[in-house]
């Protein structure tokens, strides 16, 4: 039997603990829109998901336990096509306060980070890589 390709990843959902903060955050950081809002029985919307430009597909969902869980952690990173590009973000951050790491180098690209409301750590990466040697090759942040 032969598997079907792998197109990518659907989208990514994020445990959040206050879901009208988060909303709130992650529309005003990344300039979402709403796609699908999910309620539950009893009609109160906990979580809703966004497709952005570039296919970027995140959903937020209500689950206070597994944010707290999560806080400091990593799990994805956002893909940027280079460092002028992740340079244009670092002015958006700053412009809306948001405090973030300066832009670093990672194993292959440039990249920085910052933290969501409940404290799950961001990642913008560049597709394009460095081309720098790295001393002592090590795992490094990226």
């Amino acid at each position: 039997m032969s598997l079907g390709e792998i197109l990518g990843l659907h989208h990514v959902k994020v445990p959040v603990s206050d879901l009208a903060r988060s909303r709130s955050w992650y529309e005003r950081v990344f300039e979402l829109q709403p796609n699908v809002e999910f309620a539950d029985e009893d009609g109160v919307v906990r979580g809703v998901a966004y497709r952005a430009r570039g296919g970027f597909a995140l959903s937020l969902r209500e689950d206070p336990a597994r944010a707290h869980a999560m806080a400091g952690y990593d799990p994805f990173a956002i893909l940027v096509e280079s460092r002028e590009d992740l340079d244009s973000w670092v002015q958006r951050l700053d412009a809306l306060g948001i405090d973030h790491w300066p832009v670093t180098m990672g194993a292959l690209g440039w990249l920085i980070g910052f933290h969501d409301p409940d404290g799950l750590q961001l990642k913008l990466y560049t597709h394009e890589v460095h081309g720098l040697e790295r001393k002592n090759r090590r795992r490094v942040a990226g």
